[in-house]
């Protein structure tokens, strides 16, 4: 299904990246300058892949609607900004997954709804990820996930032609940003779910549970 491919996309937190430690431990941090206890990683991750919407709402029930929730999400920015990379690490399985698709001659780039402001320091900061022939943030288009335009954005900088790009994330909006862009699609069933049940609903051309199961799919050389 996938044997023309040249270049696989990624998503960031969730796909490539566990982000979740860094994430919650800013809104815990929240919680303590409040003299609150701290909820624990458990409770945030596996709503990581919402941001800062999805961290204020396990940490206090705010929505995005109340007005706090600016400021709020400003300083929660500003935790997570100190500490981006302390526990942040590649999954398991995603650094033999880049060596395997460099040995294939296949090129890869992040299309991530993060923003540049933590993007680009993060990539910086992990090696691996220095690799990616291209990063797109949320705010590098006029459009962030689910629109297809960072995907587009990322086929264009790389000189690539839809049909021979895959876009692989954890959420359904990345399959939708996919589908959007023309590109195939693959739904990394290790991410951070949260409520979104199973990702066979998604219609995802492939679903994957393990990083290094995507391989399987694509072309050996």
């Amino acid at each position: 299904m996938l044997r023309h491919i040249k270049a696989v996309l990624f998503d960031l937190d969730g796909t490539l990246i566990d982000s979740a430690p860094d994430l919650a431990a800013a809104a815990d941090r929240l919680r303590l300058d409040r003299g609150l206890p701290e909820l624990g990683l458990s409770l945030y991750r596996p709503h990581t892949g919402t941001g800062a919407r999805g961290m204020l709402k396990i940490a206090f029930q705010m929505e995005p609607e109340h007005p706090e929730f600016i400021d709020l999400r400003e300083e929660f920015f500003k935790n997570y900004e100190r500490n981006l990379v302390v526990n942040t690490r590649p999954f398991d399985g995603v650094k033999e997954l880049i060596e395997s698709l460099n040995d294939r001659s296949l090129a890869w780039g992040i299309v991530t709804n993060k923003s540049a402001r933590f993007t680009d320091p993060i990539v910086r900061q992990i090696p691996l990820l220095t690799q990616a022939k291209t990063v797109i943030s949320g705010d590098t288009t006029a459009h962030a996930k689910p629109h297809p335009a960072p995907i587009l954005e990322a086929m264009k900088r790389m000189g690539l032609r839809a049909e021979e790009c895959v876009y692989i994330g954890d959420d359904e909006r990345d399959i939708v940003a996919g589908k959007a862009a023309g590109v195939k699609t693959v739904a990394a069933g290790y991410g951070y779910l949260g409520d979104a049940g199973d990702i066979a609903n998604w219609n995802a051309d492939v679903n994957i549970y393990s990083p290094l199961d995507l391989l399987k799919w694509l072309p050996k050389t």
